[in-house]
Formats: structure tokens, C-alpha cells, sequence
């Protein structure tokens, strides 16, 4: 499951910096590629075994989804946004999986 979200975390990554090609130059285009660029170094946390990594899994897109809500009503926004929502999801499950495992 963790690999699942890091894989999801840096397709969302590489899509918002993409998003520079794709669109105008803008300050919200900037701004996107800015949280892509974070995505993308999310997602190398994940690929570890920190717990920290998790709980940025769950807040940073947490908050993304929280800020854009509403500003744009594209196609690929209601994408990201679903998989920012995948995301918060899988790394709350694995997160819970890690802190209620049996101890030595």
C-alpha cells in the first residue's frame, strides 16, 4: 500500500509540474508546478520506511485539497483532487497499521 501511494504521489507530481508545458505562465501555473515539485519529493519519502513521510502524505494533501477546493472545476483538477483524496486515505490506513503493530 505504501508503494501505491508513492507511485500515486509522483504521477500527481509529475503531472503539476507538466502542467508548465501544458498552460500559460502564470502565478497559479507556478504555483502548481511549486506543489509538484513537493509531491514529487513526497513521494521519495514514502519510498522509505519513515512514519514522518506518512503523516506529510496526509497533511499536505489534505491541505492542497483544502485551499483548491473550488478555484478551478477542470477535468484534471477533479482528477488530482481524487487522487490527493486516494492518497490521504491509503497513507491514514497504512499509518494505522504501523502504529497499532505488535511490538517486541
Amino acid at each position: 500500500m505504501r508503494q501505491l501511494t508513492a507511485l500515486l504521489v509522483a504521477g500527481s507530481g509529475v503531472w503539476q509540474v507538466a502542467t508548465l508545458w501544458l498552460g500559460p505562465l502564470t502565478q497559479g501555473g507556478l504555483l502548481t508546478a511549486l506543489t509538484g515539485g513537493v509531491y514529487l519529493l513526497m513521494s521519495v519519502g514514502l519510498s522509505g520506511q519513515s512514519r514522518f513521510s506518512l503523516f506529510v502524505a496526509i497533511v499536505l494533501p489534505a491541505a492542497h485539497l483544502w485551499f483548491s477546493y473550488g478555484l478551478d472545476n477542470s477535468a484534471s483538477a477533479s482528477t488530482l483532487a481524487a487522487i490527493d483524496a486516494i492518497v490521504i486515505l491509503l497513507s491514514t490506513r497504512v499509518l494505522w497499521a504501523l502504529r497499532h503493530q505488535p511490538s517486541l
